[in-house]
């Protein structure tokens, strides 16, 4: 039972989950059992026992493991719905090949495949709610995951031929569907046969590379794809080159080298007569022989494919001889130029390194365990001045790009967690780093709408900020054009993932968006009233709340966060930053902000985790907005009607009470709007009388800002000179 604790929510689970689980844990045992005695030797094809169940658990096994009984671990179905004898369809790996997935038929015909795992993932088979591992050593070649949020989920293989991710949903007391393989035609197994790829979206789906043409075109015209396609003309082995494809699944039964470049992997290729094809990523050389099998569109997965064609070097051999003349001039005069230019960058490096006094840190070597003491013992950061020309230190570990480029490999897409209006975020992998945690990086982007003033607010701010409801900033890295944050990695990434997402909502159960409500509430109130500074965030919204393992909320993005004095209570600025929906009418009309401006955007915040429901582009058959539409259910006193259908309530008055601070805090005045440590006592205290709300601002749609015109990109507010910079 040890797994299955692994496998539930953090709170108190009742008993019924309880003998649930226990019952699926016995009869999996059983079935085992009964596969074992139908094979008549007892062993698979390569000569191990095999552990054979319909059901894959947290903490279990996949592959090889030569320490256990059953080497080989393997899901295999039911014979049906009824019967669990062994069934036709199997899914696992392969001991033999790379490290994927496979589904097969009568343990012989593949039926689909995960792709290859690069390290982070697979392209086929999401990590929904959970973390995979890859495990090989001497004795043992196999995948096992963990749990990546308080919830229990499992992975089935169907009598059907279906691989099934499940969750346990609170509300209904059952498992719920949330991820299908195979789920469309163009994930079936090698569907357009040799040398074409698949793409769901066209018409016809399969399709050939470049260079290639339909074995028989009746046959393909009849949508009958599996004799595939050939090639307009014989290679040559002495004289190939290669096609670049983008945006496909990398083929079937590649070899892999470990090699240090894309030109050496090349090189491995051309130099094999028999190698039809290679990809580089990641340090990792991918080689294919004969015919390329199973590949479909795949937007920015895995790099590029490169294909040997006959038509490439054609095309080239007919300038070879002008070519050689041209690089035998220009490579002499490239290279002086280069080292010129390399000279003349160590020595800048060295002048800007003395005049800095400071070296920077390895990334690879970060230890989150002493991160604490970044304010004492860290490098100084110099961000501004102040009035008179002294300038502002502060202290926050710095890291070299270098380090920073090797542990994101580069950059790689494969890493990229998203992209927000300072530039691309990647997930450096626990694997990567000495103390085996993960974090995030943040990189300004040159076509970033926000810059380095921006980016030195956010790292002074933050810098300065402790607290378990906001981010946690780790270091930064400022090497001449690179400009670059790091933060604590939020593996459940942002809140509006889930709320917003017909697929994952009920992922939140009322209990959990009460915890969430709560802890952005708390991070608030340290922002306005308990940090050392006075602090109004300006762009809080659902995007900008992450969630940890145990969705914890945590409050980020502090690029267009203002500092308060002491007696300050309102600015005014003639540059509008925000999100249409969060703004609140003073702010967006007049440019005047306060605390008050953060409180309207909680309460609108509050009012989508309760409906489920997005402010920006709500549409009501009465042209209503989210909150003119929560107000005329609130003076009808159909308050349920508004809170998320998928919701299970312990009581009516809990969803009342949250209704009524949301509007509240959504009021048109500033005045009448409740304060962060006034909306806390609110929450804490049930009995403590709540004032009736007026009617809020912005209840019809379209109506945000009363006289905001869009254009383009960004918006004018025709009753004022401000500029609106909304995101």
């Amino acid at each position: 039972m040890l797994v299955f604790k692994q496998m539930l929510p953090a709170k108190k689970t009742d008993s019924f989950k309880l003998l649930m689980l226990a019952f699926l844990c016995t009869f999996s045992s059983f079935k085992t059992t009964l596969g074992l005695d139908e094979i008549s030797s007892g062993k698979t094809g390569t000569g191990n026992q095999t552990f054979r169940s319909d059901t894959w658990l947290p903490s279990g096994k996949l592959g090889i493991d030569k320490s256990l009984i059953n080497q080989r671990q393997l899901l295999t179905s039911w014979k049906n719905p009824d019967d669990p004898a062994l069934g036709k369809f199997s899914f696992g790996m392969d001991p033999r090949g790379s490290p994927e997935f496979f589904m097969w038929k009568n343990q012989k015909q593949i039926l689909w495949r995960s792709q290859v795992w690069n390290g982070n993932n697979f392209a086929f088979f999401p990590n929904l709610l959970t973390n995979f591992s890859y495990i090989i050593n001497g004795q043992a070649k196999y995948f096992t995951y963990n749990i990546s949020a308080p919830i229990a989920t499992r992975y089935v293989m169907t009598y059907n031929g279906q691989i099934n991710q499940l969750v346990w949903s609170e509300r209904y007391q059952k498992w719920e569907l949330i991820f299908s393989q195979p789920a469309d035609s163009c994930n079936n197994f090698a569907v357009c046969g040799p040398n074409g790829f698949c793409n769901i979206t066209s018409s016809p789906a399969c399709n050939c590379y470049d260079g290639f043409q339909p074995h028989s075109q009746e046959e393909w015209q009849s949508a009958n794809w599996s004799a595939g396609c050939i090639r307009k003309k014989p290679l040559q082995c002495s004289s190939n080159g290669f096609n670049p494809v983008s945006g496909i699944s990398m083929p079937a039964n590649s070899q892999i080298m470990d090699l240090e470049s894309a030109q050496v992997c090349q090189f491995a290729c051309s130099g094999n007569c028999s190698c039809t094809a290679y990809a580089y990523n990641g340090g990792r050389c991918s080689l294919w022989t004969g015919d390329l099998l199973d590949t479909r569109a795949l937007v920015d997965f895995q790099g590029d494919l490169y294909v040997r064609s006959a038509d490439v070097i054609l095309a080239k051999g007919k300038k070879k001889s002008s070519v050689l003349v041209a690089l035998s001039i220009t490579i002499p005069l490239l290279v002086c130029i280069s080292l010129t230019y390399l000279l003349w960058r160590i020595c800048r490096r060295k002048h800007n390194k003395k005049e800095a006094g400071e070296t920077s840190e390895n990334l690879l070597f970060l230890n989150l365990g002493f991160s604490s003491k970044q304010n004492t013992d860290s490098n100084n950061i110099i961000t501004g001045s102040k009035p008179g020309g002294e300038k502002k230190v502060f202290n926050l570990p710095q890291f070299s790009f270098s380090s920073i480029s090797a542990a994101t490999d580069n950059f790689s897409p494969a890493n990229k967690l998203g992209e927000g209006g300072f530039g691309p975020v990647y997930k450096v992998m626990h694997g990567n780093l000495f103390d085996g945690h993960s974090v995030a990086v943040k990189r300004l982007s040159t076509r970033s709408g926000q810059g380095l003033e921006e980016l030195k607010n956010e790292t002074v701010l933050i810098a300065k900020l402790q607290h378990r409801n906001l981010v946690r900033l780790l270091g930064c890295c400022i090497e001449q054009d690179e400009k670059i944050l790091i933060y604590e990695y939020m593996p459940n990434k942002s809140l509006d993932l889930f709320i917003f997402d017909p697929s994952k909502k009920y992922l939140l159960d009322w209990r959990s968006r009460v915890q969430i409500i709560e802890g952005i509430t708390q991070g608030l109130l340290y922002l306005h009233q308990h940090s050392r500074l006075r602090i109004i965030h300006r762009d809080l919204k659902a995007s900008n709340v992450l969630l940890d393992d145990d969705m914890n909320p945590k409050i980020s993005d502090f690029g267009m966060a203002r500092i308060f004095g002491e007696d300050e209570l309102q600015a005014n600025t003639n540059r509008i930053v925000g999100t249409y929906g969060y703004m609140s009418p003073e702010y967006a009309m007049e440019g005047l902000f306060s605390v008050k401006s953060d409180v309207f955007a909680f309460g609108v915040l509050l009012l989508e985790i309760l409906s489920g429901k997005k402010s920006t582009g709500f549409r009501h058959s009465d042209c209503l907005s989210l909150l003119g539409y929560a107000w005329e259910l609130w003076i009808s006193e159909r308050v349920l009607e508004f809170i998320d259908s998928d919701l299970e309530i312990p009581s009516s008055f809990l969803p009342l009470r949250f209704m009524h601070v949301g509007l509240l805090c959504v009021q048109e005045s500033p005045s009448d709007r409740p304060t962060m440590s006034d909306v806390l006592a609110m929450f804490s205290n049930e009995h403590m009388q709540l004032v009736f709300p007026k009617k809020p601002a912005f209840t019809t749609s379209g109506s945000l800002g009363l006289g905001l015109v869009s254009t383009g990109n960004y918006s004018v507010n025709t009753l004022s000179t401000s500029v609106m910079d909304g995101r």
